[in-house]
């Protein structure tokens, strides 16, 4: 069952890593165009963007760990 690790993953931990993804996406948009544009109020901005998207991963693996845990204990 553990083998095919996407498959068996419910859809909560499926948006959560999703939802990571495009945020920490969005973060380093944000800080490219900063950057280019010479804008570093604007790079800075992304910071907590990319932070929120790390949130969110950090979240999807304790998600998953608690979910994995409690299938193993059945």
């Amino acid at each position: 069952m553990l083998n095919e690790f996407w498959a068996t993953a419910s859809n909560t931990y499926k948006t959560l890593v999703f939802g990571a993804m495009g945020m920490i996406a969005v973060g380093i948009v944000i800080t490219i165009v900063g950057n280019v544009k010479h804008n570093p109020s604007l790079a800075m901005a992304a910071l907590p963007v990319i932070g929120v998207g790390l949130l969110f991963h950090v979240a999807g693996l304790i998600y998953r760990a608690r979910q994995i845990r409690k299938t193993l204990k059945k």
